[in-house]
């Protein structure tokens, strides 16, 4: 029997300049399920964090109206304002942040916001940012009880977490059931220290989302190229991760990360990633929820 699970589609794949009625009509013709929203550290969109309620209501009606859910949130505004900086302020707008990330989930109906696995980004990572991150994912996970919203951690493109197994050491300190991990594939398969495939297995009841995209690995005098790499020209085993997160019993969604370069047809880039992808999940006995309407 055929596996079944939801297709979504990062919202920087697709042009910025376009209206979120606009955005969604654009993933439902291409057969997505549902959009990621991104908060990252840009003014424009942290701002987003102060939508006012009618905006809120108004993209709610636009998913209702295309059937196009924003299931999860990217929130990688945690660059710029780390929960683990050695600056109080900082650490301070780095909550005040993620506290208004779960309003705004919660008012939109997304269940996951996806967390960036620094404790600094543009600042030394020390013993001390370490510490200052545990507090701050401590305050995190109670904030994200209130109001039934997952946290997940995503695997990332820097040594500090790198890997399901790191994260797994933070799911066992917060033991709380709002605390997952959302593993980035390509993030996962180009540190050359990782097992994929052990990861996957030992990670298996904690993860709740999967981004795809592809990677170069990290090798001795080349430190990995984490973004934008063709589909199909890294070093992501696709077809052989996915026959194994079957194999584990994973029903959660994949989505797909890309991200839109100046003056390129967004939706033909889509389409050609996603054909390709098709392509790995046919391998493996997968059917995409997205592929029934595509």
């Amino acid at each position: 029997m055929l596996g079944s699970h939801l297709l979504g589609i990062y919202e920087k794949a697709m042009d910025p300049r376009d209206d979120w009625a606009t955005r969604l009509r654009k993933a439902k013709m291409m057969g997505f399920d549902f959009v990621e929203i991104s908060i990252d550290e840009s003014d424009e969109r942290l701002a987003r964090l102060d939508w006012p309620s009618a905006k809120i209501e108004e993209l709610r009606r636009e998913c209702t109206r295309t059937g196009v859910a924003l299931q999860s949130m990217c929130l990688s505004a945690h660059r710029r304002f780390p929960l683990g900086s050695a600056d109080p302020e900082v650490r301070r707008r780095a909550r005040q942040i993620l506290q208004q990330a779960i309003d705004l989930a919660w008012s939109l109906g997304i269940r996951v916001i996806q967390l960036a696995g620094y404790d600094a980004y543009y600042e030394p990572s020390t013993a001390e940012t370490a510490r200052h991150f545990r507090e701050g994912l401590r305050w995190a996970v109670r904030a994200a009880g209130q109001k039934q919203i997952m946290l997940a951690m995503e695997v990332m493109d820097t040594p500090f977490l790198n890997s399901i197994s790191r994260n797994m050491s933070y799911e066992a300190m917060l033991r709380s059931p709002w605390y997952r991990v959302y593993p980035d594939l390509g993030n996962l398969s180009a540190w050359p220290e990782n097992d994929v495939a052990y990861e996957l297995e030992r990670g298996i009841g904690s993860i709740v989302g999967i981004h795809l995209k592809d990677t170069l690995a990290v090798r001795e005098g080349f430190p990995g190229e984490f973004k934008g790499v063709p589909f199909g020209e890294g070093c992501v085993d696709f077809a052989g991760n996915f026959a194994r997160l079957e194999a584990l019993g994973y029903t959660g969604p994949y989505l797909i990360e890309m991200w839109y370069e100046s003056g390129q047809d967004d939706c033909s880039e889509i389409r050609k990633a996603k054909t390709w992808l098709e392509e790995q999940f046919a391998s493996a006995g997968i059917q995409m929820g997205g592929m029934k309407n595509a």
